[in-house]
């Protein structure tokens, strides 16, 4: 593996490394912990299936995750330019294979930035009903993209102190419904009534991985993170520790609050919040659902545009798309076009067409990532970087878990899968004729 070139370098040191560890953590929490946590618990796939047991999925996916995440903790200390797995990838087999990486975790963001935002408009629609038609609709979305834009233009320090007090806002009624929720439990809820079957655990369990989703997203503004080696490695455990028990203690209030009646509820803790706390308590957890969906679409407009800041910093895409602005160090160009992008998205799509691209990418950038950490570890780092307990062993079984999830896409998802492929290489062979600006040995 060659070092990063000059040029490489000298397009990255003009951002600002101004990223800490709780900054980073936060940014992985407010990422990760989204909409879904507030619908989660009453998935079908999920408590219909294991019902009072289904914490045990949440646990597999705890320890498959934690694999992926040890990989992506190794890899992002000895790899510290823009552009998180698709910067890994693409230093250790790459541009081609690393290209193709980037668009995978480009196409998670890409497709639930919008997909969110769209859940954010419906719910502002239902407390302001003017917000409910198409125009109201557009152009709320357009002041909230234009929002958080202009607060990650502002520069990457506002836009991770905003990711840091909305993450603060959001997990402050999640945390309260879970300090208080556990006294007002009923203990018959939590009982057992069959052992859960391998399948259905296997089932619940593949839906879940993708809620612990989005750490490969918030690393991607790697090139502004303040001392690499140490703080990715941090940050990404005490933010997936976290995510792990608020997850698995806001399943266990919710069912032990609800019981039978928890199946299939389209707001199951703004329903338990309602019947441990009252009327205000619906109130809390809804407002908090706009919260947190906001201070998801601000995280990911804080990382997502990174990637394509990378690709243009690589000659894959127009080298406009790397430019830093001169006042705010933030690549500006990047940020403008994909909030332009979200917002055309977020008004003609709803996230359940783009859910099956952005769950298929990231398998994909796990898998990428598992394959980097394996090879990475072969090749002498930097003082002080992280490496991963036991081995290759750690890669080869998140590589293997990764597999596990793929086996499960349909023949249909797989094509449109491949299409993107399809599009995406004939992108980067009409551009190949750029000289790149990572140079190989």
């Amino acid at each position: 593996m060659s070092e990063p070139s000059q040029s490489s370098r000298g397009v990255d040191a003009s951002l600002v490394r101004a990223i800490g560890t709780l900054g980073l953590a936060a940014s992985i929490v407010n990422v990760t912990v989204g909409g879904g946590i507030f619908r989660l618990p009453a998935s079908p796939d999920v408590t219909g299936r294991l019902g009072a047991a289904a914490p045990l999925a949440y646990l597999v996916c705890a320890v498959v995750m934690g694999l992926i995440v040890l990989c992506i903790a190794e890899a992002g200390s000895r790899i510290s330019l823009t552009g998180g797995p698709y910067a890994y990838v693409e230093m250790t087999f790459g541009r081609y294979v690393g290209f193709l990486v980037g668009v995978m975790l480009w196409l998670i963001g890409a497709t639930a930035i919008p997909g969110v935002a769209g859940l954010f408009a419906d719910a502002a629609a239902r407390l302001v009903p003017a917000l409910g038609s198409t125009a109201g609709r557009a152009l709320f979305l357009a002041v909230m993209f234009a929002a958080v834009t202009l607060i990650n233009v502002l520069g990457v320090k506002q836009g991770t102190r905003l990711n840091t007090m909305l993450t603060v806002a959001k997990l402050a009624p999640l945390l309260l419904l879970l300090g208080v929720g556990l006294f007002a439990i009923d203990t018959q809820n939590l009982r057992w009534t069959h052992t859960p079957a391998v399948g259905d655990l296997s089932r619940a369990s593949v839906i879940l991985i993708f809620a612990f989703a989005g750490v490969e997203s918030a690393l991607v503004p790697s090139g502004e993170v303040r001392d690499t080696a140490r703080t990715v490695p941090r940050a990404v455990f005490l933010a997936m520790a976290l995510i792990t028990l608020l997850y698995i203690g806001l399943q266990v209030v919710a069912q032990g609050v609800l019981g039978s009646a928890l199946v299939g509820d389209a707001t199951p803790l703004a329903t338990a919040a309602g019947k441990v706390f009252g009327p205000w308590g619906v109130v809390m957890l809804s407002t908090g659902f706009l919260i947190s969906a906001f201070g998801y679409l601000s995280g990911m407009m804080l990382a997502v545009p990174r990637a394509l800041f990378a690709f243009g910093r690589d000659g894959i895409l127009p080298h406009q798309l790397a430019r830093v602005h001169p006042r705010y160090h933030t690549p500006w160009v990047a940020i403008i076009a994909q909030s332009a992008l979200a917002w055309v998205l977020a008004v003609t799509n709803k996230f359940e067409a783009l859910a099956i691209i952005a769950n298929v990418s990231a398998a994909l950038v796990y898998l990428g990532c598992a394959a980097a950490a394996w090879k990475l570890r072969r090749t002498p780092a930097m003082p002080g970087a992280f490496r991963v307990p036991g081995g290759a062993i750690v890669p080869a079984l998140a590589a293997a878990a990764v597999l596990f999830l793929l086996a499960s896409v349909t023949v249909k998802e797989w094509s449109v899968l491949a299409a993107v492929v399809v599009v995406a290489s004939a992108l980067y062979f009409i551009a190949g004729t750029r000289a790149p600006l990572i140079e190989r040995e």
